[in-house]
């Protein structure tokens, strides 16, 4: 678990740094731009990544943290949806525009459906192992939050930047 505190941060230093570096100016919709794409190259590129090798490869391991019985096929299954989105969020690197907004889609239902499941665990049998309640939980509905205010934001500052500049 300790894994996703260690995205978090070098998501917001690389983007705090990236923006630092940065010779371009530092308008609004350039730092949206930043913070968006370090989120999704970082926490759901690599932290997709991460994600999959945990339920393919230590697959009890992560049943267990998650309080779930271990030997299920369906770690597997949530494992290659892991993969895929981590593709989507490395390609975020290079693919732009409405490439980012189907990632931010896709991740950001997954996430969700995610944060339902670990919900309804708690009230049902009361599962309040590290892996089902507490920051991963709070990731699972955090970060499509961040993803989708920070698109809009991107977006509609885009829209502005193109007006003034006509």
């Amino acid at each position: 678990m300790e894994m996703v505190y260690i995205f978090w941060i070098i998501t917001i230093f690389g983007a705090l740094i990236h923006l630092f570096l940065s010779k371009k100016e530092r308008t609004k919709n350039r730092i949206f731009e930043i913070f968006l794409l370090w989120f999704l190259v970082i926490m759901v590129g690599f932290g997709s990544l991460f994600a999959f090798f945990g339920h393919v490869f230590i697959a009890d391991m992560v049943a267990k943290m998650i309080g779930w019985p271990t030997g299920s096929p369906f770690q597997f299954e949530v494992g290659i949806a892991n993969l895929s989105y981590g593709i989507l969020g490395i390609l975020c690197w290079k693919l732009r525009d409405n490439f980012w907004t189907a990632t931010i889609i896709a991740i950001s239902i997954f996430y969700l459906g995610d944060s339902y499941i670990h919900i309804m665990n708690i009230i049902q049998v009361g599962n309040m192992a590290p892996g089902n309640a507490g920051f991963a939980l709070y990731n699972d509905i955090l970060l499509p939050i961040i993803l989708i205010t920070l698109l809009i934001a991107y977006k509609y500052t885009s829209k502005h930047v193109k007006i003034n500049n006509i």
